[in-house]
């Protein structure tokens, strides 16, 4: 009998402790759904520790483990967490997804779900960039073609069929209040 547990991973790099805080509540969610097992883990530290020591940065969590990216094809979904560094991810949050390129040839993380949060030391810190510059990495590792062979599936024909519609839609609307 196959294992119908669904596995979450809550990854995510935290500074100052905010994204880890958010992180366990997004576990503490997870795990509040029947057949559903969560794991958190953290992105390796990059920044050598007198960085962070002139940073004031708290210690890290030491009783959460740090993922390597071969460990993501275990997951049957995710959630990536990052504080926003100048108005995008963390560079040790882009330094990981680097380091998923065999995923990414593989496309064995291709259909899993996938979502994002972070934080962000005031309001206009750059909260809409940080979630922008995840959106590349995410769907790199999604929709794909592969070596040409792979065709576009029903769901997605439908959701063309959707986008093509509701952007025309919108379009003509447009169109009739402007003339």
């Amino acid at each position: 009998m196959a294992n119908t547990t669904a596995k979450v991973y809550v990854i995510y790099y935290s500074v100052y402790g905010h994204v880890g805080t958010m992180a366990r509540e997004i576990l503490r969610g997870a795990n509040s759904v029947e057949g559903v097992e969560a794991t958190l883990w953290q992105i390796p530290e990059t920044l050598p520790d007198r960085v962070l020591e002139k940073m004031k940065a708290p210690p890290k969590d030491t009783d959460v483990a740090v993922i390597r990216p071969e460990q993501l094809a275990e997951a049957d979904g995710f959630v990536f967490g990052s504080p926003s560094r100048f108005g995008m991810m963390a560079s040790q949050v882009l330094a990981f997804f680097d380091a998923t390129h065999e995923l990414c040839l593989s496309q064995k993380l291709a259909g899993k779900p996938a979502g994002i949060f972070w934080s962000t030391g005031f309001h206009g810190g750059g909260q809409e960039n940080t979630a922008l510059t995840a959106i590349p990495q995410l769907a790199h590792h999604g929709t794909y073609a592969g070596d040409g062979s792979r065709q576009p599936t029903e769901l997605e024909l439908q959701q063309a069929f959707y986008q093509g519609k509701y952007v025309a839609g919108i379009t003509k609307k447009l169109k009739a209040t402007s003339t």
